[in-house]
């Protein structure tokens, strides 16, 4: 019995992540942290759901989550309410390796520069999932979300081995399944709820993150 409600805890529900990201955004455009956290906590979870195909990307994320889950945690974690709060605490204090990694590899504002980058690729995945036909490929989908986003910040083998793992992509039904929110309308439907609010929070962190020269920390 308590193996089933773990596997149950470990279940992807694009209806949750849908409901966290409502959260993110605060009325005065602010990303809380905690949320998107939560966040990502869900995507982890589709990205388990399909296999080994995405570890080299889940298994990162769960790191970059847990340092997160720790500086929110610890003594400053007044400082890190909201993206922009962290932003603000990190330059204001010196916290963080602008030109070459020194001794902050584990700054808030490096860490969720890289759960940044993903969940553009994953953004841009859902759509093109969300607005395929029966006869898309899903690996085509999947390499063309990646080339335009994550694809840039990965070494020559990171890149080649990710060509390698979409290839044994599961089809549109599978993805399309493991949303778990019932026929494939209501997959499209809620993504298409869902996608938004996920751009947007990726709008708003893009944005400061520019206006603070922070898009290219190393």
């Amino acid at each position: 019995m308590a193996d089933s409600a773990a596997s149950q805890d470990q279940k992807f529900c694009l209806q949750e992540v849908l409901d966290t990201f409502k959260l993110c955004l605060s009325e005065k455009k602010e990303v809380n942290l905690q949320h998107y956290v939560d966040g990502w906590r869900g995507l982890v979870k589709l990205l388990n759901s399909l296999g080994n195909v995405f570890g080299f990307i889940s298994k990162d994320a769960v790191g970059k989550i847990q340092i997160l889950v720790n500086h929110l945690s610890g003594e400053n974690g007044s400082q890190y309410v909201t993206v922009q709060s962290m932003v603000k605490y990190e330059m204001d204090n010196g916290l963080v390796d602008l030109t070459k990694r020194g001794s902050h590899p584990e700054s808030g504002c490096r860490t969720l520069l890289r759960l940044h980058r993903a969940l553009r690729w994953l953004d841009l995945f859902l759509e093109r999932l969300r607005t395929s036909t029966e006869d898309d490929k899903t690996s085509v989908m999947c390499a063309e979300a990646y080339n335009e986003s994550l694809a840039r910040h990965h070494p020559w083998v990171v890149r080649t081995a990710a060509g390698v793992a979409f290839c044994v992509l599961p089809g549109r039904p599978a993805f399309f399944e493991v949303m778990n929110v019932g026929p494939p309308e209501n997959v499209v439907a809620i993504l298409g709820e869902a996608l938004p609010l996920i751009s947007e929070v990726y709008q708003v962190t893009e944005e400061l993150y520019a206006q603070n020269n922070l898009l290219d920390i190393p």
